[in-house]
Parts: C-alpha cells; sequence; structure tokens
C-alpha cells in the first residue's frame, strides 16, 4: 500500500504497511524505525513480528503456554501468537488497531480479529485471559491511567479470569560506571516513554508507552483490587506477571 508523504502522521500504519510488505515480499532486511525520548534511535526487524513459537523469548513462551479459556490477545501485531494458540485448539480473540496489521492476520489464517483500541472495546464480551505480551501494558501510556486500565480490565474478564503480561523495568538505562543508578526523581517516572516509528521514510505520529517495574507494577495492581504473581523473569530485567481480581 503506498502512501503520500505529505499525509498527516496519525494516519500513518506504520505497522501495517511494514507487515503487509514483508508478508507480500519477505525480506529480512525490512526494518522500521524507533526513535525515543530516553535512548538511541532503535530499529525493529520486521520479520520478527512473524517470528514462530520457537524463535520467541521464553517469557513469551511461558505466557502463551499459561493461556486458558477464551483469550485476548491485546496488540497481536501480526499474529503470531494467535496463531500458535489457535493451533492449540485455544478460543483467541487478535485485538489490533492497525488496519494493515490486521489485514495480514486475516491472510495468514488469524480467525478471530478485532479492529478496535482497547480502551474503547465493548465490554459484551468476556475472557478468561487477556494476553498482553511485547510489553503490551505500553498501550497504557503513563502511570496516570493505570486506574482506567484496570477498571476496562475487570470489565472484560470472565470470573475467575487471568492478565498475562510482561514489561520491562528500565532503570538499566541509568546504570553509571560506578554501579549506581541516576534517575531525577522530579521529573516523570522513567518508565514513560515518548515514542515516534517510521517505515520507508514514513513518520507515524508520536505516542506515549508504558513500561512499567514489577514492584510499581504489583503497587497499582492491588491499589485497583488486583492480586500480582510474578510468574518469571528474563535476563534484561523484564518479566513476567499475572494479576487478577481479588476476591
Amino acid at each position: 500500500m503506498k502512501t503520500s508523504n505529505n499525509r498527516n502522521s496519525s494516519e500513518i500504519d506504520i505497522i501495517g504497511n511494514a507487515c503487509q510488505d514483508y508478508f507480500n515480499h519477505p525480506d529480512d532486511n525490512l526494518n522500521i524505525e524507533v526513535w525515543s525520548d530516553i535512548a538511541e534511535t532503535d530499529f525493529i526487524p520486521v520479520n520478527y513480528l512473524f517470528r514462530p513459537f520457537k524463535e520467541m523469548p521464553v517469557l513469551e513462551q511461558n505466557a502463551l503456554q499459561g493461556c486458558r479459556g477464551k483469550i485476548l490477545d491485546i496488540g497481536a501485531g501480526a499474529g503470531s501468537h494467535a496463531l500458535w494458540l489457535q493451533q492449540k485448539n485455544l478460543n483467541v480473540s487478535a485485538l489490533e488497531v492497525s488496519a494493515g496489521a490486521c489485514k495480514v492476520m486475516q491472510q495468514r489464517g488469524v480467525q478471530q480479529i478485532l479492529r478496535e483500541d482497547f480502551f474503547e472495546l465493548p465490554e459484551s464480551s468476556k475472557y478468561d485471559t487477556l494476553l498482553m505480551l511485547m510489553n503490551g501494558i505500553g498501550i497504557v501510556g503513563t502511570i496516570n491511567r493505570l486506574p482506567e486500565f484496570f477498571t476496562k480490565a475487570r470489565n472484560l474478564l470472565a470470573p475467575g479470569g487471568q492478565i498475562l503480561v510482561d514489561s520491562s523495568d528500565l532503570r538499566y538505562l541509568f546504570l553509571q560506571d560506578d554501579g549506581s543508578i541516576l534517575i531525577n526523581l522530579n521529573d516523570k517516572y522513567y518508565g514513560e516513554v515518548e515514542y515516534r516509528m517510521s517505515y520507508k521514510g514514513l513518520k507515524g505520529r508520536r505516542f506515549p508507552w508504558l513500561f512499567i517495574d514489577d514492584q510499581l507494577l504489583e503497587y497499582h495492581a492491588h491499589k485497583n483490587g488486583f492480586s500480582f504473581e510474578r510468574l518469571a523473569e528474563g535476563e534484561h530485567f523484564d518479566y513476567l506477571a499475572r494479576l487478577t481480581v481479588k476476591d
């Protein structure tokens, strides 16, 4: 899909364009450029969005194996998680705002696709598992929006349901040579990041994204009526957690 360079950045579907290009003409050299306000510009290889289960990080594998019942895969991207769950004969719906990514998921065989913003999703359907991988809780954007997130999640969960979420503690970005951590406590929370993605010269909109350390997530979970269970820890300040509504 061709896009004019004059289009408003809010209308440019960076993820969708990249996924469609890779699906139609696989090329391991395709990259999405990612700018942030806290680190050097990075790149996401587009083929990473199409990875099979065996190439996923262990935390993701653990999360997928812990899914149960009716599942909502939030921020499904190209559908790799949803496809694996389908192959295990699980009932999964893939939630994604990108029109291009939704089209690719359909072409890849994802059976249930919801093109919708998480916070705008109708609450008529209830889910046993809300799956939020690749730092899916980033959609919350800022710490101040966590109460809204927990309210929405509670309204989407069936009785006994769970949220499976991974995230990272970005404190490593502030490590000094002597091993200390230099963080301005008067500034915003260090895990609140502003991102902007570009692909083939097209720039998307700026958007907030939240990385939250496990202790702070546990605090806010309890504050909003959820229990917190740390399921696994990664090798780089990342972790997998299960959140459930308190009895």
